[in-house]
């Protein structure tokens, strides 16, 4: 009977990749979503962007990708606009410190990850059926 640990360490890696990708995919949208929100009151604090941090997966590992949710550091955005309820005494209101051309080059690149990952599950997939076919 043909080794095939080789193969389903290869899936197991892919797998623990599409769970990193999904993690990044939600951060990366509710970020977007919240680009342009601004507090209600003045001085409120605005939404902070996040950002998903994982820890490296060893090889063989039976543990699933730990990760968390960090909030980023950087200033926030400021418009003025004295008209606001959120403004502040000089007439600025702070906005998340969200960019969002820059959040739409990271999910674009994300989903290619995510695309290709599913690529070499199907190629890994095949090989898999290729050698149940070579065994029967």
């Amino acid at each position: 009977m043909p080794d095939t640990s080789a193969l389903h360490s290869a899936s197991d890696a892919l797998a623990a990749g599409r769970q990193v990708q999904t993690g990044r995919i939600r951060t990366i949208s509710e970020n977007i979503a919240n680009a342009d929100s601004a507090p209600t009151e003045p001085g409120g604090t605005p939404y902070a962007r996040k950002i998903a941090v994982f820890s490296p997966v060893v090889a063989d590992s039976p543990n699933s990708p730990v990760g968390r949710i960090v909030r980023d550091s950087s200033d926030f955005r400021r418009r003025y606009d004295p008209s606001n309820g959120a403004a502040d005494l000089r007439g600025y209101v702070r906005l998340p410190n969200v960019n969002t051309a820059a959040e739409s080059a990271d999910l674009q690149r994300v989903v290619r990850n995510y695309e290709a990952n599913l690529n070499a599950s199907a190629t890994i997939d095949k090989l898999t059926q290729a050698t149940i076919n070579l065994i029967s």
